[in-house]
C-alpha cells in the first residue's frame, strides 16, 4: 500500500509534534529526519513505537521501477534498539507491485543508523524462482528533513 508522506504528514504530524516533547532531538531518531539507504534520501516517520521509511529522493534506478517521493519501503516497530517490520523490494518489471518480506534488526547504540535484515523470494520477472536471498538494508542518519 502506498501512502503519500505529504498526507501522512497532514494527518498525524500535529499528534506527532504535541507528543514529541519528551523526545531528546540532539542524537536520537526522531520524526522528519532524513536517512541515505544505497543512495537515495529516506524520510524516517515515527509516531510511537511506529516506524516507516519513506523514499524522499529516490535514486534514477528506482524510478524506472516506480519509485517516487512518497514511496514506502519499510513500515514496522522500534521496541528498544531494536526494530522489525515489513520491507519492500521494487522493480522495474512489476511497478506498484513490490515484493514484501519481514526484516528485524538493530538500531545502533548512538540512535544514528538502523540495519534490518531479512530473507525474501528471488523473483524474475515478478515471478518467483523458488530460491531465497538475504538481505540487508541500512539506513544511516544525514540530517533533519
Amino acid at each position: 500500500m502506498r501512502f503519500g508522506i505529504s498526507n501522512f504528514l497532514k494527518a498525524g504530524m500535529a499528534a506527532l509534534v504535541l507528543s514529541a516533547g519528551s523526545v531528546t532531538f540532539s542524537t536520537s531518531a526522531n520524526a522528519d529526519s532524513c536517512w541515505n539507504h544505497n543512495g537515495s534520501v529516506m524520510r524516517l516517520v515515527a509516531r510511537g513505537n511506529q516506524r516507516w521509511f519513506y523514499y524522499e529522493e529516490p535514486k534514477q534506478v528506482l524510478r524506472r521501477a516506480g519509485v517516487r517521493r512518497g514511496t514506502l519501503l519499510f513500515n514496522g516497530r522500534k521496541n528498544g534498539n531494536f526494530y522489525s517490520g515489513t520491507a519492500r523490494r521494487y522493480s522495474k518489471y512489476c511497478p506498484g507491485d513490490p515484493l514484501e518480506y519481514y526484516v528485524e534488526g538493530p538500531v545502533r547504540r548512538d540512535q544514528l543508523k538502523v540495519t534490518v535484515e531479512g530473507r525474501r523470494e528471488v523473483q524474475s520477472q515478478c515471478r518467483g524462482t523458488g530460491r531465497r536471498a538475504w538481505d540487508r538494508l541500512v539506513f544511516t542518519y544525514m540530517y533533519k528533513c
